[in-house]
């Protein structure tokens, strides 16, 4: 077998997209984009390149629109939404690195034949959770269908397309949105009458359409002659097939109300009976820029403990029982400590949001977790604990969704910590009012050295 040559190397390398990505076949395409599947070649992963020529989109006046669709895919991180892991650009190019989803669209699934009940129930529910999701961050989709719904190799749903998606900040003074856009057989009757919409009850119909569709496998309004069909839209005009259950037909009689002020909400669909049927609420996290899913693991106490001849006080004993298994905390380096001094702080060049706050105690690193746990309880924050890490995710939906706060322990010296704070997710200014009036006072009362202050530690000299 022949030794690959520096010329081979080298046009492997160009081949590559940006030295990174090997370029497969085609998947799809539009006026203005090319998707196709491509590898990692560095983590041997599948991703989906969304390739958008910028000459066109500058031609046709849209790189607002560009750039406010990387902005919801950067908001709506969700299990049942296409994730965006990058975006990067030529001088001629810009470059989408998305999630592969290998089933295909939920339309080819539903071409062959009306699901069953249990799994179109299914995929109703991964899709109201994941719109709900949407709409909690400001974010509506308006363009629904099962031809913008893919299902990946395990059967899930993921809402992808939010070329058309729009945003709260859009919205008119009235409140309401006012542009015309959608697929014509998905489309609300409010749209059609052109005097301003609610862009959250417009997707809830649109989800009313597509669960008809799953369990039909035909559409409720449909005629060859569009108008003839917009007018059977405005009105109303359906019938659900003798296989529908009549929960079924109770619950989609609601979402297909004409009257969107009457027209079911997500909550109220939730809590419906025929929807809770086998529902479970998908909990998640995002971790070092990944999603990750929460899964409730049951530590093992009896194996972790370990038989001790020193004796321990009770307090010794209680936090043995807490913590069996946590590891001592990483220590600081230098570049550690010069990163932190206020004049080379450089993390605001990385980091997208959230700010560090750091303290300095002499604290147990147990004690500082235990403190740090009371302080998530009385704000019913759930905690996350690996070895000296701790993540707090709200419960409540804020501005821009549930606010969620990463804690990391290090160690500076044998005797003292660093604890590092920060904010990964929500609104700045609930994370400042949190801070200030919760997080803030816990840790300084943790604090035994009065001249450390937030964000500063000890220099070299000290």
């Amino acid at each position: 077998m022949s030794t690959p040559t520096k010329n081979t190397t080298r046009k492997q390398g160009e081949d590559l997209l940006l030295g990174r990505y090997e370029i497969g076949k085609l998947l799809g395409h539009g006026s203005f984009a090319k998707v196709y599947h491509a590898r990692n070649i560095k983590t041997n992963e599948s991703v989906a390149i969304k390739v958008i020529d910028k000459e066109k989109i500058l031609k046709g006046g849209l790189i607002a629109h560009i750039k406010r669709e990387i902005s919801i895919l950067r908001r709506v991180r969700h299990p049942n939404i296409v994730q965006l892991f990058e975006v990067m650009a030529t001088k001629s190019k810009i470059f989408f690195i998305m999630e592969y989803v290998r089933g295909g669209e939920l339309f080819n699934k539903v071409a062959k034949g009306r699901l069953k009940e249990d799994v179109a129930r299914k995929y109703f529910q991964q899709l109201i959770s994941a719109v709900g999701f949407c709409h909690s961050r400001g974010v509506f989709h308006r363009d629904l269908k099962p031809e913008n719904i893919l299902l990946d190799e395990n059967g899930d749903l993921k809402v992808s397309d939010f070329g058309l998606s729009a945003i709260s900040e859009q919205i008119r003074g009235d409140g309401l949105f006012h542009t015309f856009c959608g697929t014509p057989a998905y489309v609300a009757p409010e749209v059609l009458g052109r005097k301003g919409y609610d862009a959250a009850k417009v997707d809830l119909w649109s989800c009313g359409i597509i669960l008809f569709v799953l369990m039909a496998g035909y559409l409720p309004f449909h005629d060859q002659n569009i108008m003839i069909m917009y007018k059977k839209i405005y009105r109303g005009e359906f019938r659900c097939p003798r296989w529908f259950s009549p929960e079924l037909t109770r619950l989609l009689t609601k979402i297909l109300d004409t009257n969107p002020e009457t027209r079911m909400t997500i909550p109220e669909i939730m809590n419906n009976r025929w929807f809770k049927k086998g529902f479970k609420h998908i909990k998640f996290y995002i971790e070092d820029d990944k999603l990750c899913s929460v899964e409730d693991n049951v530590d093992d106490e009896t194996n972790s403990m370990s038989d001790t001849s020193v004796s321990e006080t009770e307090s010794e004993v209680e936090s043995r029982k807490r913590f069996p298994r946590l590891l001592r905390p990483a220590s600081l380096n230098a570049f550690d400590l010069i990163s932190m001094s206020s004049g080379f702080d450089l993390s605001g060049l990385f980091e997208e949001e959230g700010k560090h706050s750091r303290f300095v105690s002499d604290a147990p690193v147990p004690d500082i977790i235990s403190r740090l746990e009371d302080v998530a309880k009385v704000v019913s924050f759930t905690v996350r604990k690996k070895d000296c890490r701790m993540s707090f995710d709200g419960s409540k939906e804020g501005v821009k969704g549930p606010l969620s706060i990463g804690a990391e322990i290090f160690e500076l010296t044998p005797s003292l910590r660093v604890v590092e704070v920060k904010k990964k997710g929500g609104d700045q200014r609930e994370y400042e009012e949190f801070f200030d009036q919760e997080l803030r006072p816990a840790l300084q009362n943790l604090k035994t050295l009065e001249s450390a202050e937030p964000s500063r530690v000890p220099s070299d000299t000290e």
